[in-house]
């Protein structure tokens, strides 16, 4: 069995990432520890995901000048996050209310129903939802 356990987002800082996913998105902390750089800087070993799922996120301080540069834009200004959730509705009103920036208006596609929405970083995520 195989499984993808973790993908990274470049953020610019620990806390205030954390409090977008866990505030705004409903993620869980899974992880939050003191950790080291290659060469031994201190830095946080930092992972949210949502309830219950098996993959999750490293939210990962950007190092250096080449690493700020991609905050926001590790795909490219495509959307590279695909959130899924059971209830579109009640989730894309308690995000908005959260405050989080819907670049889209909510549509209904053979998928399902979708609005493209911004991270703290800056990135592109699709909110999915079951066709209505």
């Amino acid at each position: 069995m195989a499984h993808l356990h973790l993908t990274a987002i470049i953020v610019e800082d620990y806390d205030e990432a954390i409090d977008f996913f866990v505030r705004a998105l409903g993620f869980e902390l899974a992880e939050d520890s003191p950790s080291r750089t290659n060469d031994g800087r201190p830095k946080r070993w930092v992972v949210v995901r949502p309830p219950g799922a098996e993959t999750g996120i490293l939210l990962a301080r950007a190092d250096g000048e080449h690493q700020l540069a991609a905050v926001g834009d590790q795909h490219a200004g495509r959307v590279g996050f695909f959130f899924r959730v059971d209830d579109f509705d009640a989730a894309f009103l308690r995000m908005r209310d959260a405050g989080v920036e819907f670049l889209t208006e909510s549509r209904t596609e053979p998928y399902g129903r979708v609005a493209v929405f911004r991270d703290i970083a800056g990135n592109r995520w699709d909110l999915l939802g079951p066709a209505a």
